[in-house]
């Protein structure tokens, strides 16, 4: 067998789906697809989940940074104290530092060391040794999103000394360098995300979208001629779900294409049946009214056995148009009533005709008094089928043991509304074969021979009387059935009325 979705089978598939009602989606549009999308999302969430304490962090460097180059300018316009520092030295100062104001702190002194003009006010008061995480934070966002006009008075400590630098300046400069920076973790963040959205993508993408995919295309294939042998699938080798999900499709491919072979030859085969049943039951029918002319011959002999000749062929006829109305699926109702269960075995022991000489047994166990409700030709059917499967494995069974005996007993009980029957013979017993396909058609055949209808039609019938038949495991040698039929549910106006 070949697979549908090989190497050269999966072109093939494409070309069959490709008027298919259901058709596979691009590889964009698909799981693969959404893959890579949801993906490229998840990774940009986290690119912001980190980019919010990276620019804080930023923002807090530029501005320390700024602090340190205002604070070292500050110190050597200090160091050249008492001389008077000229005007266009201190603007050029401030303006390299980008401040509007320098202040130096040390020994608990405070000295103005450049200015432009003093402000008035300032927007906001930064104290970088006293700055927390998340207020850090809720200030970065705010100068991305509104900042850029504000006055800022920096309050900070020069590395490896005791001085405290307090710088003014314009918000202008740090938006800007906050927005480039900005900038450049959003297009370093999406160069990531795709780049590993590809790197997930090809690697779901070969470990299980593809597998998914032949596995798709492949009960698609099968869906479309379940009886070509190509289309069952190839499972492929490995450990993971998608490999042991693909052998079993492979299995119920297999199992499905073997069911539908069955059933067509089922098939045929009840049409040939029918046809057959059909001629049988004409020629029947011809038997059936020469058989009533018997009974008005005057002869002793002719008189004891014609009637029993004429239950027989009656029989036969109901069973060929049972068998067609079978083949309609159209199963007949019990037509239940009440009747002493003796009478039934009785019919059972002379239809089945046993040699004395055999050496076979037919014990009939079964009380007068015991009555069942139920369909008396449906009964007999599943009491008689049972008793001739245990005839014939008796007859074709050759005891180790020649005092062993070989017998046949009937036995039943009522429980309640429940009538119990038990057939039980001493013969070989039954098959493990058998056993497993008891009551299956065609396969539940203990004999050679045979074909597996006696006990699946005689399931069905003690089914349509609600009740039960079962194997019943047994010490010794042979086969035991045990068949429940229940009585009708009664009415509850019949019941009171008849009260």
């Amino acid at each position: 067998m070949r697979s549908a979705a090989d190497n050269s089978g999966e072109a093939f598939v494409g070309q069959t789906l490709a008027g298919s009602a259901y058709t596979m989606p691009r590889r964009i549009r698909g799981l693969s697809g959404k893959l890579l999308w949801l993906t490229v999302i998840f990774v940009m969430i986290a690119e912001v989940l980190i980019f919010l304490p990276s620019v804080a962090n930023m923002r807090e460097r530029w501005l320390q940074d700024r602090l340190n180059t205002a604070g070292a300018a500050a110190i050597v316009i200090d160091g050249l104290q008492p001389l008077e520092i000229p005007r266009e030295v201190q603007d050029a100062t401030l303006q390299s530092t980008g401040t509007k104001a320098i202040v130096l702190r040390a020994d608990g002194t405070s000295q103005l060391v450049a200015v432009t003009e003093m402000p008035s006010e300032v927007d906001q008061a930064i104290d970088l040794g006293n700055y927390g995480v998340f207020e850090s934070i809720a200030d970065a966002l705010y100068v991305l999103a509104f900042g850029g006009d504000r006055l800022l008075r920096v309050i900070g400590e020069l590395p490896n000394d005791d001085t405290t630098v307090e710088i003014v300046m314009p918000e202008t400069d740090l938006r800007s360098a906050m927005l480039q920076f900005a900038h450049n973790v959003l297009i370093l963040s999406l160069m990531i995300s795709l780049f590993t959205a590809l790197l997930i993508f090809l690697a779901i993408n070969r470990m299980m979208i593809a597998p998914i995919r032949r596995l798709t295309m492949s009960m698609q294939a099968f869906a479309e001629n379940p009886a070509d042998p190509s289309r069952i699938l190839i499972p492929r080798d490995g450990g993971d779900e998608v490999a042991v999900a693909s052998r079993h499709l492979a299995r119920m491919q297999d199992e499905l294409q073997k069911t539908l072979k069955q059933q067509k030859n089922l098939a045929d085969l009840g049409l040939a049946v029918s046809k057959i049943n059909h001629d049988m039951r004409n020629i029947l029918a011809s038997a059936q009214l020469m058989s009533d002319r018997l009974v008005d011959v005057d002869d002793p002999l002719v008189k004891s056995f014609a009637p029993k000749l004429v239950r027989t062929i009656d029989r036969a006829v109901g069973y060929t148009t049972e068998v067609l109305a079978y083949g309609q699926t159209a199963e007949a109702e019990p037509k239940r009533r009440l009747f002493r269960l003796s009478d039934l075995c009785s019919e059972v022991r002379e239809l089945l005709a046993i040699d004395p000489d055999s050496g076979i047994e037919f014990i009939d166990a079964i009380g007068a008094d015991i009555e069942v409700d139920a369909d008396s030709e449906q009964l007999f059917r599943v009491i008689h089928n049972i008793c001739r499967n245990a005839h014939q494995a008796l007859a074709a069974h050759v005891p180790d043991d020649p005092n062993q005996m070989r017998r046949i007993t009937l036995t039943a009980h009522r429980i309640g509304t429940v009538v119990s029957i038990t057939i039980d013979d001493t013969g070989p017993g039954m098959p493990q074969k058998a056993r497993e396909n008891l009551f299956t058609a065609f396969r539940g055949s203990a004999r050679s021979g045979g074909t597996g209808l006696g006990l699946a039609i005689a399931r069905e019938l003690v089914l349509a009387h609600g009740g039960t038949i079962a194997l019943v495991e047994k010490p010794g040698p042979g086969t035991m059935f045990r068949v429940e039929i229940p009585d009708r549910p009664v009415d509850l106006k019949d019941w009171r009325a008849r009260a």
